[in-house]
């Protein structure tokens, strides 16, 4: 992941996008907002009945039960936030009922001493989306069932479609904007991931202007990922604290600590772990805790996004690989590795 280095008339342009309704956090702010907090630790949740955002959002399976055992697990971890993606197909067509299910999820994180970051937008995955009846998993892939937000169809027509995801990102801010049940908001995840990049170039700009003019009282961020041009650009320039992903392992990990630091704000690792390419929990989980960035993993039970499974290789004749590719328990709560259990316990003090 190589990051260019803005100076601060670059970062000053490119936070005037949209409306001056509220700016960018200074450093000063954003410092200061997380000097507060230990530090944290946790996974990309979704529960293992779901194996995608519309599933875990929509009334006929949001799941209660096992999110409530999901989130002991990860209480009895020692973790102490989620990133959990949201879903604009169900809000558009069960906006209430979504902000309720949000708001019984946020009550269930709380009992288990959980702070999630919640994601609106994502550019990973299948392209098209329908609201309902979700596809079943295919056996040996990863993340067979996960979606696009918005769908590729929808992204064409800007006229129609911002209005509705504008709606979207701001009736729930508003909703949830001073609720410190919320860490904070991760506005769009992997801009450009599988797509034309002026398309999410635009759409980010815009997620940023909407979400701004909402003002909310927890930070906003946009993860980098790779190199992505201009992209980058807009995602360091206009986050409060700097957020990124990288599972690589931890020499090169520590290149990208060392490179984000340089923009004096918060930093916060919002996706890591993935074993099969050296980015593990022995050797990147201390490395994260030494320099106070939050450790957020992917995958926590293996469930219907089958992401015990690489996203290099289809194996569908294979119940489990040898080696998992994310998640740390199987649904009876036993973990892969109790290893790792233990050292994940060390590190976020949990006896």
């Amino acid at each position: 992941m190589k990051l260019k280095i803005l100076c601060a008339a670059v970062v000053a342009a490119m936070c005037s996008i949209g409306s001056a309704a509220a700016e960018r956090w200074s450093a000063e702010k954003a410092n200061a907002w997380y000097d507060q907090l230990p530090w944290m630790a946790g996974s990309d949740y979704i529960p293992a009945t779901a194996i995608n955002q519309i599933e875990m959002w929509s009334a006929d399976t949001y799941d209660r039960a096992t999110i409530d055992k999901e989130l002991a697990w990860a209480q009895d971890l020692g973790f102490t936030t989620l990133r959990v993606y949201l879903s604009s197909v169900v809000w558009k067509n069960d906006p209430v009922g979504m902000k309720e299910r949000m708001d019984d999820f946020l009550g269930r994180c709380k009992d288990h001493n959980l702070r999630p970051v919640l994601v609106f937008f994502d550019d990973c995955w299948n392209e098209e989306s329908v609201y309902g009846l979700q596809p079943a998993p295919k056996p040996g892939e990863h993340n067979s069932g996960w979606v696009k937000d918005p769908a590729i169809s929808l992204r064409a027509d800007t006229a129609a479609v911002y209005p509705v995801l504008k709606a979207y990102v701001q009736d729930v801010l508003k909703r949830f904007k001073d609720d410190d049940r919320v860490l904070m908001w991760d506005l769009y995840n992997e801009p450009g991931n599988g797509t034309k990049h002026n398309i999410s170039l635009d759409l980010l700009k815009n997620v940023f202007a909407w979400a701004r003019d909402v003002n909310p009282s927890q930070p906003l961020t946009s993860g980098v990922w790779s190199d992505q041009g201009e992209i980058n650009t807009v995602q360091l320039a206009c986050s409060d604290v700097v957020s990124y992903h990288c599972y690589s392992d931890e020499k090169y990990h520590a290149t990208v600590i060392d490179s984000l630091q340089r923009y004096g704000r918060p930093l916060v690792c919002t996706e890591y772990m993935a074993r099969t390419h050296g980015s593990k929990f022995q050797n990147i989980m201390p490395l994260l805790k030494k320099h106070k960035v939050v450790a957020i993993n992917w995958g926590f039970v293996a469930g219907k996004t089958n992401t015990i499974f690489s996203w290099e290789k289809k194996m569908p004749d294979v119940k489990e690989p040898p080696v998992w590719f994310h998640d740390i328990y199987r649904q009876d709560g036993t973990p892969f590795d109790p290893e790792e259990v233990k050292l994940i316990k060390s590190l976020t003090g949990k006896k």
